[in-house]
């Protein structure tokens, strides 16, 4: 059955959903967004209560204003949509004398009984918990404290943590940012530049012990690099930012002695010494927007429950050695002494295993990134590579490991050029996200399913952009978009070409070629290239 629980003009919206009379297993939302008028490229956040279920973005505006829709698979929180829940959906806007659309966002959910799946008996939130405040729960990294305390059910056999954390301004593009010491290099050309380097880990701690990592996917938002990249085809993910998942089940013993334990995500970037020398920076510019939800399943056989370990065999081994780093850097200035080119790379290896009675966590991780910056600051390239393998294992006289190995391939390019009167970008890109994955106890909130996948993304292709100061600005782009998967036995494949606006060639059938998008934006021109690429869908506005 349908049910429809709520719309909203701006953000947030808040409503109460009450569960649907009739049994169900199976959830999918339907969001769709309309706008007319100009619009800023925003980031929207729902939740259940406290608890982050849905992160996603707008479109890319048009000078006749968007209209989206997208369907997600929700049943993995079933367990919070089988109680009355207070309904939060926060989507941003600003609106003053350019940006003069507001937003109308409509969420339907569809119930049906179709699959036997184990989801999580209870999922608790770490988040800001402002849910009472009728406000957005997530935190932003830096500058607030994330650790919120619970206490574990005896009766859990396994936990997993999803961790939702995407960076925004000065963090929106962190795989392009330099060292901490090259933010000035082009400050008379290009202006300031964003430090701690490409690389960021999210780190999960649990009573102060690492519990494992996160190396993040590099979303792109439909505004990102140069907005003629996402019409029509939105950045891979931007409507639905994927959560990966870190299996804490070999902390159960420890945290399942009737006391409260504490849970909390950071954001590190890299500090680079002249030396060369490279420790964690223990922070990030500003800034990461960041929840959590700890998914927890019971096992009904109260016997086999875990807190039947107790004292010091409780606390898991963890090995966590530090990652191997290596990093080079070359400043070229000209004849004239001005800094002409930047050259640097970041490479980094990590292992990290967690292991009590029952079960072992592992991870191995490879990072590596490739900046280029000329032409006084105006040509920027970064080639960038981040792989992973995550297993779990439940160990025994015949141990059972499920596993997801992952990469994000991303390359980079935009040349900028700006004179009194107007603003140009020349650029190309390359990108993907690529997985395969065994699956595993419940659905997901990564594969969005229980079953072994597959997923091959990849985009490619070119943009141009042009904004004349105080006057009109125009986007171009022509782009190659390439969808692989097979879940539940089931195969997909998918390419879509589009050009300028309009998809021009489509494999899906049933696709259909869109009305050729009006290439004019619509907006007064963006003078600078910080305003143009260091702000994207901006701060939550609560």
């Amino acid at each position: 059955m349908d049910h429809v629980f709520g719309a909203s003009y701006g953000a947030p919206f808040v409503g109460k959903y009450e569960p649907p009379n009739c049994d169900f297993d199976t959830v999918r939302i339907n969001l769709t967004v309309t706008s007319r008028g100009r619009q800023f490229d925003r980031l929207a956040l729902m939740y259940l209560g406290d608890n982050e279920v849905f992160r996603t973005s707008t479109a890319e505006p048009t000078a006749n204003g968007i209209v989206w829709t997208y369907v997600k698979e929700m049943s993995q929180y079933n367990s919070l949509w089988k109680s009355p829940q207070k309904l939060i959906f926060d989507l941003g806007n600003i609106i003053n004398d350019v940006y003069t659309g507001s937003f109308n966002a409509t969420l339907t959910a569809q119930f049906s009984a179709e699959q036997n799946v184990k989801t999580a008996d209870i999922i608790l939130p770490i988040s800001a918990k402002r849910a009472v405040s009728n406000s957005s729960s997530a935190f932003q990294l830096p500058t607030d404290n994330t650790t919120v305390m619970y206490e574990i059910p005896a009766a859990a056999s396994r936990a997993v943590v999803s961790i939702s954390a995407c960076g925004q301004s000065e963090e929106e593009f962190w795989w392009s940012n330099v060292f901490s010491e090259d933010t000035q290099d082009f400050e008379s050309t290009v202006g300031g530049l964003y430090g701690y380097t490409p690389f960021r880990e999210v780190q999960l701690y649990i009573d102060g012990i690492l519990a494992g990592l996160v190396w993040p996917f590099p979303i792109i938002f439909t505004g990102g690099v140069t907005p003629g990249f996402w019409r029509p085809v939105v950045g891979t993910d931007a409507f639905d930012l994927r959560q990966p998942e870190i299996d804490i089940s070999p902390f159960l013993p420890m945290v399942q002695d009737g006391k409260q334990h504490s849970f909390e995500i950071r954001v590190t970037g890299l500090n680079v010494s002249v030396d060369g020398s490279i420790t964690f920076a223990n922070t990030v510019g500003s800034y990461w927007v960041v929840t959590g939800n700890i998914f927890i399943y019971i096992d009904d056989d109260s016997s086999a429950s875990n807190a039947t370990v107790t004292g010091d065999n409780s606390r898991p081994t963890v090995d966590a050695p530090l990652p191997v780093f290596a990093v080079t850097r070359n400043l070229v200035q000209s004849k004239t002494g001005g800094n002409d080119s930047l050259s640097y790379s970041v490479v980094v290896e990590r292992v990290f295993s967690v292991t009590s009675s029952l079960y072992s966590w592992s991870q191995t991780l490879s990072f590596s990134n490739h900046g280029f910056l000329n032409e006084q600051g105006y040509s920027q390239v970064n080639r960038q590579l981040t792989t992973g393998k995550n297993t779990i294992t439940e160990l025994g006289d015949m141990p059972i490991s499920n596993s997801i190995a992952f990469q994000y391939p991303l390359v980079v390019n935009a040349t900028y050029g700006i004179t009194s009167n107007e603003t140009t970008i020349d650029s190309w890109m390359k990108r993907g996200l690529d997985f395969e994955a065994t699956g595993g106890l419940g659905i997901s909130t990564y594969t969005l399913t229980s079953e072994p996948s597959y997923l091959h993304t990849s985009q490619s292709g070119m943009a141009q952009y042009k904004s004349v100061t105080g006057g009109k600005s125009s986007s171009w782009g022509d782009t190659i978009n390439v969808f692989d998967s097979q879940t539940n036995g089931r195969s997909y494949h998918r390419s879509v070409h589009a050009v300028n606006g309009t998809v021009v060639s489509d494999t899906d059938p049933n696709g259909k070629t869109s009305a050729s998008s009006p290439q004019n934006r619509g907006d007064t021109g963006r003078g600078s290239v910080r305003a143009i690429i260091g702000k994207g869908p901006g701060a939550l506005v609560n």
